[in-house]
């Protein structure tokens, strides 16, 4: 792995779910739950936020990563390595690397085992440091994510949520990993705690230079966390920015509808006619896309290109790409 060379590369991923049949016998992709999806997330400087509507296809792409889904086409390479081909036994030495943290932290937990348990057990799996000095390792992590001392003891149904997710994020940080991905980490919690969850993953990041993808669909978090931003619709990225570009100067329909439905998403006062805008209809089914722009159905913008050609993800700019083929047009509109 060179100085260039990105932590995590991912190229031309798809994930399709079971071939599907028409009426006339005909055997179809199945449910396109991710296609086509590029991005990449460099050592340590950096967390990725991946946003989108439920269903849209951010945490099946977090799970390829992690080795818990596998890719139907496309690369998942980790520190210049494939990760698709890889075993079962490769990955499980693979997790030491890259962890994740889920949406649930009650479901993430063994019932029967003790906290302390719970952070020990990825030392014990893995063989990590000697074991004489494994307990001292976990009063160690439980200090990290500000654990008091005297929760060592107790059981998941014991401690609240918000002390549920700083053991998940304990033990994941047991293996040292160079990647979390965070799929939905704070959504299940209180307002005051989110902030709290946020504040930690800040400052784990800051004291040992790990990089986040971290999957979301609260855009505020995602500002006040995330240094880039993508944003998937049906499947596929159709924008991606640097945080503040991306806020300040959404390029692609759909991003400036998801920006218009979050209250105060910048410092400055809404422009005069620039309130929510309310998109018409559900999301088209993943079993079958639209033709074209897969957006198209739903965008006040489309024209009849839209339904006939579907865009590339084109660069706009030195640090953001657009899937649309009239962003520049749309955008001027507002400026």
């Amino acid at each position: 792995m060179t100085a260039r060379t990105p932590l995590l590369e991912v190229s031309e991923l798809r994930r399709y779910f079971g071939p599907s049949r028409s009426l006339l016998g005909h055997q179809g992709h199945g449910i396109r739950a991710v296609e086509d999806v590029s991005f990449h997330v460099r050592t340590g400087e950096i967390t990725l936020g991946l946003v989108g509507e439920s269903g849209c296809g951010k945490s099946t792409t977090g799970r390829m990563i992690v080795g818990l889904e596998r890719p139907t086409r496309g690369a998942i390479r980790f520190k210049g390595q494939d990760l698709a081909p890889l075993t079962d036994a490769q990955w499980r030495a693979k997790r030491r690397e890259v962890q994740i943290i889920f949406q649930n932290p009650l479901s993430a937990l063994d019932p029967r085992l003790s906290i302390a348990k719970q952070i020990r057990e990825p030392l014990d799996l893995h063989g990590i440091g000697p074991a004489s000095e494994r307990d001292a390792t976990v009063d160690a992590l439980m200090h990290a994510v500000t654990l008091p001392h005297a929760l060592r003891d107790r059981f998941p149904h014991q401690i609240s949520g918000g002390q549920a997710q700083r053991v998940v994020i304990a033990r994941a940080l047991a293996l040292k990993p160079s990647l979390i991905v965070c799929d939905e980490p704070v959504s299940a919690l209180d307002v005051s705690v989110q902030a709290t969850v946020v504040a930690l993953l800040q400052k784990l990041q800051h004291d040992h230079g790990i990089a986040y993808l971290f999957i979301s669909h609260d855009l505020r978090v995602v500002r006040r966390l995330c240094h880039r931003v993508a944003v998937m619709y049906l499947g596929q990225i159709v924008e991606e920015a640097l945080t503040d570009d991306l806020y300040e100067r959404p390029l692609h329909p759909y991003t400036r509808a998801l920006l218009s439905a979050i209250p105060d998403v910048s410092a400055t006062p809404r422009r005069e006619g620039a309130g929510r805008i309310v998109l018409q209809g559900d999301p088209p089914s993943p079993a079958q896309p639209p033709s074209g722009c897969r957006f198209h159905t739903r965008c006040p913008y489309a024209q009849d290109r839209c339904a006939q050609e579907m865009p590339v993800l084109r660069p706009v700019g030195d640090t953001h790409t657009v899937r649309c083929h009239f962003a520049e047009q749309i955008s001027s509109q507002h400026e």
